[in-house]
């Protein structure tokens, strides 16, 4: 699993580890059942305090993306298909916002802005 900090994101850590591990769990690159990385592991890894990773392990958990095991660890859970996916389109719905925060910042008609994103669609085939 590859997790990278943005340390100079305003977002908390504990909170980009978490959208982080919900996307790769989302795009199936997580698989209901494969093992998380050991909370001190991941925050060596990551070199951060293990108080950040228990933190980002702990909502996840919460949320159902994933469940522990009492002497063996985090794994992936079965999550609701529906929720995981209302939780992809929230974040389209993010980037979309900000994407078109920074169109209009940039003097783009709702016209340019749209043909800008016909052409970048047809581009991804």
């Amino acid at each position: 699993m590859n997790i990278n900090i943005q340390t100079r994101s305003s977002k908390p850590i504990y909170e980009q580890i978490e959208d982080q591990v919900r996307e790769e769990i989302a795009s199936g690159r997580l698989k209901p059942g494969d093992a998380m990385p050991s909370i001190r592991a991941l925050a060596g890894e990551l070199k951060i305090s293990v108080i950040t990773t228990k933190r980002a392990y702990a909502d996840l958990e919460k949320e159902g993306m994933l469940y522990s095991t009492p002497g063996k660890g985090f794994f992936v859970d079965n999550p609701d298909e529906q929720l995981l996916s209302e939780k992809k389109n929230v974040g389209l719905e993010e980037k979309l916002s900000e994407w078109t925060k920074e169109a209009k910042r940039a003097g783009l008609s709702k016209v340019e802005a749209r043909d800008m994103l016909d052409i970048l669609w047809e581009a991804e085939d």
